[in-house]
């Protein structure tokens, strides 16, 4: 468990040291047989996750505002925002663009949770964003995916909403049915003590399993075009700089200090694990690529997030005393 947690503590150096791996080993092994590894490491990286998530939360009142504009910012802003990026930047690869829509369509994740804490802001806030966003994100992502990228890649919606119910629903049932048993038998601070913290780090090894397998899965493509993962980078911090920035004049203008840090990652932070297993488990093999970009959103996501927390007093003023 202390090296899984350190693992988690330092994604973004093991993300890329996982897809160097894949690299290398899709470059000397043949890489088939690790389709079949998409759906367990899907359900490991998914699972975990759910069992922290407290679905009561919906059902509490206060922080309108905040969660107002951060789900207007999730669904009226960010998609369309990764879509005419991804028509910029990819026009000739479609799957590529699918990838980055699927980046900025599915909002908040445990990310956002922790570093609203880390920066100072509203939690109770960041949790229900975290919740809504989930619930909201899996009804609207088929939709969106057939309006922004069914011109471009094939996409069947009936096969979009059971892949929801597989990734989505499936482990949020059998994460909050564990949830529930935990609590019953050693009651909520026992749980929150003693449990909550060890099912996180086990989604963090199915996230390294799954871009290691898209790594794999490329592998010989990047060997011939190694300029194309400078290419998958560009439009993702063009991506992240843009809901940063917007994040932060919305913040400024309309919500308290604590209210804009819970806003900027409940819209900065996207929840990259579940749009890792739509790419991979929706188009199959085409779908590597789009898997390639989302692995790398993770190495942007995880470092934008560490360092601005650095300026978030600069953006938002000092913490009061």
């Amino acid at each position: 468990m202390r090296f899984i947690r350190r693992i988690t503590q330092n994604l973004t150096i093991a993300i890329p040291v996982a897809m160097v791996l894949g690299l290398a080993f899709g470059l000397v092994f043949p890489t088939g047989w690790l389709k079949a590894l998409i759906v367990p490491l899907t359900f490991l990286m998914v699972y975990p996750m759910m069992v922290g998530l407290k679905l009561s939360q919906l059902r509490e009142g206060g922080h309108a505002r905040v969660q107002v504009l951060a789900q207007a910012v999730n669904f009226l802003v960010i998609p369309f925002v990764a879509f005419g990026l991804g028509l910029a930047f990819f026009p000739d690869r479609p799957f590529a663009a699918v990838g980055l829509l699927l980046a900025g369509l599915l909002p908040t994740s445990g990310m956002t949770i922790s570093w609203t804490g880390m920066a100072g802001g509203n939690l109770p806030a960041a949790i229900k964003m975290t919740v809504l966003g989930l619930v909201l994100g899996s009804v609207m992502a088929p939709f969106y995916l057939m309006l922004l990228a069914g011109a471009r890649v094939p996409v069947d919606l009936g096969a979009v909403f059971v892949q929801i119910a597989v990734i989505v629903l499936l482990p949020l049932v059998a994460g909050q049915l564990t949830r529930s048993e935990l609590v019953r038998r050693h009651g909520m601070p026992g749980f929150q003590k003693d449990w909550a913290p060890k099912f996180p780090p086990f989604s963090t090894l199915g996230v390294l399993g799954i871009a290691f397998v898209a790594i794999a899965l490329q592998a010989r493509v990047l060997a011939a075009e190694p300029a194309a993962i400078l290419w998958l980078l560009l439009p993702l911090l063009a991506l992240y700089a843009a809901n940063y920035a917007l994040a932060v004049v919305l913040g400024r203008a309309f919500l308290s200090r604590s209210d804009a840090i819970a806003l900027t990652y409940g819209t900065v932070m996207r929840n990259l694990s579940i749009a890792l297993a739509l790419a991979m488990n929706l188009f199959g093999s085409e779908g590597t690529e789009a898997a390639l970009l989302i692995a790398l959103a993770y190495v942007v996501q995880v470092q934008s997030a560490a360092w601005s927390v650095r300026f978030a007093g600069r953006a938002f003023g000092p913490k009061p005393a």
